[in-house]
């Protein structure tokens, strides 16, 4: 008996050496770790080791130790392209996408180029999959899903018309044009698209526009300051829609600066560290205890992203090109950010929905989907001249 145990610990010993000695699987990554960008792609870092420790404390990536290999941009979308060719001549097998859909359009260039699959974990905007690239798989939520949890509470709450508002800058006018179009294939009876200046603090211009429109949809894509000063506009002039939803109002800055005039306006998050999603509560866990901090939804990203790639390495039994992206077309995944699918024609993420979010005594609660909404439903707006004082 003492002899078997001596020679099965002889046997593992030598299989560990034997691993450890084989050479690493390197995964590449492009973080912006100085410059502009820095402060908010920290989170996404983070996310990251921690899914790599994770991944070699449970054995590794196909029976090998899992390297990442993190290059710094200086937040210079520009020179994400060149550190990603970097990377792979120094032997990176797969790439994780950067922080930023510019940077990440320079990068996926590279991966097509030398057949290296990416994740895009954090390049929400459409242009990265609109020349269908092969090897570049969306892991997060486009710019394009915002609009999901808004038409199912246009529908829930019976409305006709909508007036949709878009900052001026590139991400909120793909959200907006994407709720538009969407909305009004679904036979909307008015759907109306008005782009407003970063400057703007008056929105009286545009409440005479939806009495004109007869819209009982107010929704808007922009910054929390702009939904506070359209909260300020409405209240002054008594205009009370059916719908109001504002993309930022899930933010915390945006009570803040409202207060209790907050109430009943929907927003979206694509994470919350109590969402209800796969894996969720122990990623929580495991992030806080290294950090000393809860995730946010760039660490979500990135974590997402492993956490599909570990599975696409393992159903391939393989780093190689073909057979990983074989891997990551086929599948379906549920993970921290939701289900990961992907449209075959191009890589755009299909499965991933930013939750639908309601202000409810000063907090952002999930109002869709069902899955994080439980048995909430979406409450109706209620006039200014008609609300009482939270206590």
């Amino acid at each position: 008996m003492t002899g078997w145990i001596t020679s099965a610990l002889l046997l593992a010993a030598a299989l560990s050496s034997a691993l450890a000695q084989e050479s690493p699987l390197v995964v590449g990554a492009v973080v912006s770790q100085s410059g502009a960008h820095a402060q908010a792609a920290a989170d996404y870092r983070k996310g990251l080791l921690l899914w790599a420790d994770e991944v070699n404390a449970a054995g590794g990536a196909l029976g090998r130790r899992l390297e990442l290999r993190i290059e710094d941009d200086g937040s210079e979308a520009a020179r994400a392209g060149a550190l990603y060719a970097q990377l792979i001549k120094e032997g990176a097998a797969v790439l994780i996408g950067p922080y930023g859909s510019a940077a990440t359009l320079t990068g996926a260039a590279e991966a097509e180029r030398a057949r290296r699959v990416m994740l895009n974990a954090a390049g929400p905007s459409g242009q990265v999959h609109k020349r269908a690239p092969r090897y570049v798989f969306q892991s997060a939520p486009p710019y394009t899903a915002w609009a999901d949890g808004v038409i199912a509470a246009a529908r829930e709450l019976r409305v006709e018309s909508l007036l949709i508002l878009s900052r001026d800058d590139a991400a909120s006018r793909e959200m907006a044009e994407a709720m538009q179009a969407q909305a009004r294939s679904l036979g909307f009876s008015r759907v109306t698209l008005e782009v407003y200046g970063a400057g703007t603090v008056d929105y009286l211009p545009q409440i005479y526009k939806a009495l004109a429109e007869h819209a009982d949809a107010w929704i808007a894509f922009g910054e929390a300051r702009d939904t506070a000063d359209m909260v300020k506009t409405m209240k002054r002039q008594g205009f009370v829609p059916r719908l109001f939803y504002a993309r930022s109002s899930a933010e915390p800055r945006f009570v803040s600066l409202v207060g209790q005039d907050a109430e009943f306006i929907l927003g979206s998050r694509e994470y919350d560290p109590r969402f209800a999603t796969a894996g969720n509560a122990q990623f929580v866990k495991a992030f806080t205890a290294k950090w000393a901090e809860a995730p946010g939804a760039l660490a979500a990203s990135a974590y997402a992203a492993g956490t599909v790639l570990a599975e696409a390495l393992r159903r391939a039994g393989s780093a190689d090109g073909a057979k990983l992206r074989s891997a990551l077309a086929a599948m379906e995944l549920d993970t921290v950010l939701g289900r990961y699918k992907i449209d075959t024609a191009n890589g755009a993420q299909l499965g991933m929905k930013p939750a639908l979010t309601q202000i409810v005594k000063g907090r952002p609660q999930p109002a869709w989907p069902e899955s994080l909404a439980g048995e909430r439903s979406i409450l109706p707006f209620v006039a200014w001249s008609e609300r009482k004082v939270l206590r």
